[in-house]
């Protein structure tokens, strides 16, 4: 739920708040799909279609994308309800990179990722080339 804390003064949610629920999520399901603790790596890219409202119940679906070798995409979708008249809206995409970490906090191997869906398929092979994407940005500075 939304707060005026959340909040500017005039009654949009601040995008900084936002992205630390799309943190969370994302960091979660690496953990949970390397049952290992994951660091944020990388916010490959975030979207703000909408405004988030104060009093609106902000719901983050994040799930993982494509697995390499000690790091994890994943996909975060928020959208806000209102609560009184049930009405969700898509508000922010974006995509993250985590890696997991071992005993020592090094980067350590993940399992793979084995799509199962036509969409599963698709956003693991759309994975690949924004991973490709990320490399070459960091190459060329």
């Amino acid at each position: 739920m939304m707060n005026p804390e959340h909040a500017n003064p005039l009654g949009n949610v601040h995008g900084g708040w936002i992205l630390k629920l799309i943190d969370e999520a994302g960091g979660i399901v690496a953990s949970r799909h390397a049952r290992r603790p994951a660091v944020t790596v990388e916010i490959d890219s975030v979207s703000f279609q909408a405004p988030v409202h104060v009093g609106n119940l902000v719901h983050v679906r994040a799930r993982i994308t494509r697995a390499w070798r000690t790091s994890m995409e994943i996909e975060a979708v928020v959208e806000a309800e209102n609560l009184l008249t049930g009405e969700r809206r898509l508000t922010s995409q974006a995509y993250l990179v985590y890696v997991a970490l071992d005993e020592a906090g090094r980067p350590t191997s993940v399992p793979p990722v084995i799509p199962e869906t036509d969409e599963e398929r698709r956003k693991w092979e759309q994975a690949d080339q924004r991973r490709a994407e990320r490399l070459a940005r960091r190459e060329h500075g």
